[in-house]
């Protein structure tokens, strides 16, 4: 009779923390980003990456999971004026790929792909390869 009134106590009390945790936990993931979503693996963050002239720069993380490379980035540059860039080169099939993106003021940008082994990535300012930085692996 103890063990069964036991087992009813620690099911109710079971459930009714799983009620109280569910709005939490929702919010929680909500707000994850998605690299952090994507990933129960590791997870790298990496930056701050300057431009030449330290004008620009960029951040963010790297993760993989069932063979997904996603990466999010944040580029900061003060708004009006030149543009920045961030380039982005990864090996994939055997070669080598690249492509940028360009902003002014904050961004925060997200891109992925399957089967890569390495990335690399550097930020330019004033043009697409003017004033770069150094180029950094962050995969």
């Amino acid at each position: 009779m103890r063990k069964t009134l036991a087992a009813t106590l620690l099911a109710g009390s079971m459930a009714v923390s799983a009620i109280a945790l569910a709005p939490g936990a929702q919010a929680a993931t909500q707000a994850g980003t998605a690299v952090a979503a994507a990933s129960t693996g590791s997870v790298h963050n990496w930056g701050k990456f300057f431009s030449s002239d330290r004008k620009a720069y960029t951040f963010g993380q790297t993760g993989k999971r069932n063979g997904i490379v996603v990466t999010e980035w944040h580029g900061v540059d003060k708004v009006g004026g030149k543009r920045a860039w961030v380039w982005f080169e990864y090996y994939k099939n055997g070669g080598w790929h690249k492509f940028n993106r360009s902003w002014d003021g904050k961004v925060v940008g997200t891109w992925s792909g399957r089967g890569i082994k390495k990335v690399y990535t550097f930020t330019c300012w004033a043009g697409k390869l003017d004033n770069c930085g150094r180029k950094y692996r962050i995969y």
